[in-house]
């Protein structure tokens, strides 16, 4: 395995943002990476905090922001940061549990520019409804065919826990609504998926790449490699501009350690393809 001495000093130039907006969510999903749930909040970020993270994330090269949570559309400002980001010619992706979607959510997703992307559990209800511990499998799946039929791309990711099932079912159930990309994934060890471990236990079940062209923004503001990696903060929006806290030192030294100390032949390898949840082509699921 490479030294940090070994690994480059600067990441590369970001090709994705996640918008980690809220901790807000109607599911409290038992795999969660980050404990969102029906009780959370939407953090100290402002309205005003966002739209500029946003125009800095585009003059400094950003082109793909993911909006994620918790359930990003339970955010009082998700459509206004939507719109912003697709107007300023940022290519968005929302990540929603698609358990409830407005109007005047539908009519954003329909825009030139935007992709969707949902976890799906199971084609049974009492499978699905298990994990995220709310009757949500009859919404959601609805939603997905509703989105399909209105012509928005959607991605699904089938995500397995110990025990499930084969997911060939749950694959065919997607399929025959029409959905074309679909990945299966595994539960990661993060949040209530990571079963008690530490942060520093948590560091080799990173992908290796966070950091390397990424970076996340948390609803306190906190810039991190990615969303699985929130607690490793490098700086804060509120406090220093975007473009300097993703080509700063913290942010280097930091994505080193994490590739220093990664498990090698994960799915994930970075050497082998995009682990990049949300960026265009990419395998790996974000709610894992």
């Amino acid at each position: 395995m490479n030294s940090i001495d070994e690994l480059p000093s600067q990441p590369r130039p970001p090709r994705l943002l996640w918008l980690d907006l809220t901790r807000r969510c109607q599911l409290a999903c038992i795999h969660c990476y980050n404990e969102s749930g029906p009780q959370g909040g939407h953090g100290t970020m402002s309205r005003e905090g966002w739209l500029r993270v946003l125009d800095q994330a585009a003059d400094y090269g950003v082109r793909n922001v993911q909006f994620i949570g918790g359930e990003p559309t339970m955010h009082p400002h998700f459509a206004e940061l939507v719109d912003h980001a697709l107007n300023i010619g940022l290519h968005v992706e929302v990540y929603s549990n698609l358990v409830h979607v407005s109007r005047r959510c539908w009519e954003l997703f329909q825009r030139q520019g935007l992709t969707l992307a949902t976890s799906y559990y199971s084609d049974r209800a009492t499978e699905h409804d298990t994990v995220t511990r709310r009757p949500s499998h009859r919404r959601t799946r609805a939603n997905i065919s509703q989105a399909v039929g209105l012509g928005i791309s959607v991605r699904v990711g089938i995500v397995t826990t110990e025990g499930d099932r084969e997911t060939d079912a749950a694959r065919r159930d997607l399929a025959g609504l029409g959905v074309t990309r679909i990945s299966v994934d595994r539960v990661r060890p993060f949040g209530r998926g990571g079963e008690g471990e530490g942060q520093e236990e948590e560091l080799p079940h990173l992908c290796g790449g966070c950091g390397d062209g990424t970076a996340a923004v948390g609803p306190d503001g906190t810039v991190s490699p990615c969303v699985f990696s929130g607690h490793l903060g490098v700086g804060n929006v509120e406090k220093t501009d975007l473009a300097d806290i993703l080509r700063g030192s913290a942010m280097a030294e930091i994505s080193a350690k994490i590739r220093a100390v990664t498990v090698g032949g994960d799915p994930c390898d970075p050497t082998e393809t995009e682990c990049t949840p949300g960026f265009p082509g990419s395998e790996c699921t974000p709610r894992t």
